[in-house]
């Protein structure tokens, strides 16, 4: 015999535990399963800290989901003991001419978003931390900031557990597959069975869902957090989070926080596409170097000893847009993967429309670039 929910979710890291908790708070029986701890840091769903940013240079169209995922956040913040969400402020900055600050510009414009466009010298005055190329030129955006990712993983665990949902760690799942009235899930403890199934299993999910083999990538990504000369100069009301262009490609940081050293690291650090359960888990001198050499001619205040080394995974996709669907032969299979290095500051929001998938079938958001059908 297995116990029998109405959902169960595969995966309870960062999008899982949103998952679980928005289906919970709608009176489904969940089962959340997870293969680690909760929170743990074998997946993308950790770090200290994540970047919140609404004037998104990726595509406009991301900014909707932005404003109900920061309403989301606030929410969650008011009821969790620790603070969430940071507001610092964003700044996206590079060449004038560069995709990075066009974009940005183009989304706060496209959704009447508070911005300043700011010159390298007029950045520096207001924010001594940066000291960018004079020919730089930067959108400061007030609303952006940073999450703190362990945190909200367990606020949404916590608010499933509240609302009854069983959480169980430490238990992998080995296989699933439909039946006659739902899904069979298979764990190294024994079976379950659901109406419904939400894969949010990050690096993992294709092991799962064959339609996402040869789609899923997972990369090696390291971040670093050097000491800075003047740490106060890098504090989060003095320094606010920054995605940044050069010729080398695009970097991201954070103000020093909960533990010290700025922290900064590389989109696509190596480009190393990875096995998740067999890679390179400890930095290497080569990763530090490279994160070195960025810091050192781009934020040389900040570029003092080593303090910490960390990797995570990115799960991307062809395009680096996210899948949130069902699975056209299996309809009460719900995914939620590929988020390309960018998804985290979504969470809150994701989990809301996987359990308007999981649920009702359909959601009010608008989710048709992250069809599966697109690949």
């Amino acid at each position: 015999m297995s116990d029998r929910y109405d959902v169960i979710v595969l995966g309870v890291g960062g999008m899982g535990s949103a998952a679980a908790a928005h289906l919970a708070d709608r009176g489904a029986d969940v089962l959340g399963l997870e293969r680690y701890d909760i929170p743990h840091s074998y997946g993308s769903s950790h770090g200290h800290s994540r970047i919140f940013r609404l004037a998104y240079h990726e595509h406009p169209g991301y900014v909707p989901l932005l404003e109900r995922a920061a309403e989301l956040w606030d929410e969650l913040d008011a009821e969790h003991d620790r603070q969430l969400l940071y507001r610092t402020g964003s700044i996206t900055a590079g060449p004038a001419d560069g995709d990075l600050v066009g974009g940005a510009r183009r989304s706060c414009e496209t959704h009447d978003l508070e911005y300043d466009h700011l010159s390298s010298a007029a950045l520096a005055d207001r924010y001594p931390g940066y000291q960018l190329p004079a020919s730089y030129e930067a959108i400061y955006q007030p609303d952006g900031g940073f999450l703190v990712p362990e945190q909200c993983t367990v606020a949404h665990v916590n608010r499933a557990q509240r609302a009854g949902a069983t959480i169980r760690a430490r238990e992998r799942v080995v296989d699933w597959r439909p039946t006659d009235d739902g899904v069979r899930v298979e764990t190294d403890y024994g079976p379950y069975e659901a109406d419904r199934l939400v894969v949010t299993a990050g690096a993992w999910a294709a092991r799962f869902i064959d339609a996402l083999e040869g789609v899923l990538e997972p990369e090696r990504q390291v971040l670093a957090w050097l000491q800075p000369d003047d740490p106060d100069q890098f504090a989060p009301d003095r320094f606010p989070v920054w995605v940044l262009e050069n010729p080398d490609g695009l970097y991201y940081g954070f103000p020093v926080h909960h533990v010290p050293g700025f922290k900064f690291g590389r989109y696509h650090h190596r480009q190393e596409v990875v096995d998740p359960d067999a890679f390179e888990r400890e930095p290497t001198q080569a990763d530090e170097r490279l994160l070195r050499g960025f810091a050192e001619e781009h934020f040389p205040d900040a570029a003092g000893p080593t303090l910490r080394l960390s990797t995570c995974l990115f799960t991307n996709t062809p395009d680096e847009h996210f899948v949130l669907d069902r699975l056209p032969d299996h309809p009460q299979v719900v995914v939620g993967a590929g988020f390309s290095g960018h998804g985290f500051k979504f969470a809150s929001v994701v989990g809301e429309i996987l359990a308007d998938l999981a649920l009702e079938g359909e959601t009010d958001h608008e989710i048709g670039t992250f069809s599966l059908d697109r690949f």
